[in-house]
């Protein structure tokens, strides 16, 4: 995977369940410890550093998880909660603590009285509130959202996406944006990257990749999202692929879309298509265009 995030700016990562978006992430804030490559932050190789080094930086890239519920400690008030990174950092102390405590609450649309309920007291979208506000307790430059919508309702997932980008106005924050509704994905990304079986098979801003998709399995996915006019609903065209998402323990050769692919060719299975630029910034990896021959 080949993957530029800037400051300031939310690349949403989208595909099938299984595909490795999480694990991506995962790896990106070193939550897991990649095997091989470089994860470059600010001009360090977070791969490189000891856990000691690892977290003094850890403060400028934070996550926020995809259960609302089960990444919040039950045994913890909500104070503890969102001052758990305050206190393992040393930011602050003493009066100043709890001050800091009631203004995450207040930034993320929640009552400073409600510092000593427990998670169980609060609703879904309140958790995931929470869940916001530990990540932005150290004022982080980077977080990885995965799929913090997923376990909400659809008016609550709403009152989300709107903090998210209040806040990211706000502080200037870079989120990376795991989800599987491309509807969701296409309101608050700025870029979108298409995962399948481990590798980005297209890459290019939201509004360029909704228009125009080049790769099959984008043009796949973005065929299944519903459109809200029934009579246009009724008479467009769904790409249905065909068979199961092969293991990503044994991928198949060449492209390993290739085995459910409907414009698959004669050297799909034998080559790996590079992931390269097929103009304006619009990366896509697929043999059906000269660039990403390697």
């Amino acid at each position: 995977v080949s993957l530029a995030i800037h400051r300031g700016e939310t690349v949403g990562l989208v595909g099938e369940s299984g595909c490795g978006k999480t694990t991506l992430g995962k790896c990106i804030v070193q939550l897991i410890r990649p095997t091989s490559g470089e994860v470059m932050f600010e001009g360090q190789d977070l791969t490189r550093l000891s856990d000691k080094e690892l977290q003094t930086i850890r403060q400028k890239f934070q996550i926020i998880f995809q259960d609302p519920y089960d990444s919040l400690n039950p045994r913890f008030t909500a104070m503890d909660i969102i001052g758990e990174p305050l206190r393992i950092h040393n930011a602050v102390q003493g009066k100043a603590y709890r001050d800091s405590v009631a203004e995450l609450l207040d930034l993320v649309g929640l009552s400073p009285y409600m510092a000593e309920r427990y998670p169980h007291e609060f609703s879904g979208g309140q958790r995931q509130r929470l869940g916001i506000a530990r990540a932005l307790a150290l004022q982080p430059e980077f977080i990885m959202c995965d799929e913090p919508l997923s376990a909400l309702d659809v008016s609550i997932q709403a009152q989300i996406i709107n903090l998210l980008g209040d806040l990211q106005t706000k502080f200037g924050v870079a989120y990376l944006f795991i989800s599987h509704d491309l509807s969701v994905v296409r309101h608050i990304s700025d870029r979108v990257a298409v995962m399948y079986l481990g590798r980005i098979m297209e890459n290019s801003g939201r509004d360029e990749l909704y228009k125009t998709p080049l790769h099959p399995y984008t043009q796949a996915l973005l065929s299944a999202v519903p459109i809200p006019d029934p009579e246009v609903e009724a008479h467009r065209s769904v790409i249905v692929l065909s068979g199961e998402v092969p293991s990503p323990l044994n991928p198949p050769s060449g492209c390993v879309f290739h085995p459910r692919c409907f414009r698959a060719f004669q050297d799909c299975p034998r080559i790996i298509p590079a992931l390269a630029d097929a103009g304006g910034g619009h990366e896509v990896a697929c043999l059906l265009y000269k660039t990403s021959y390697p």
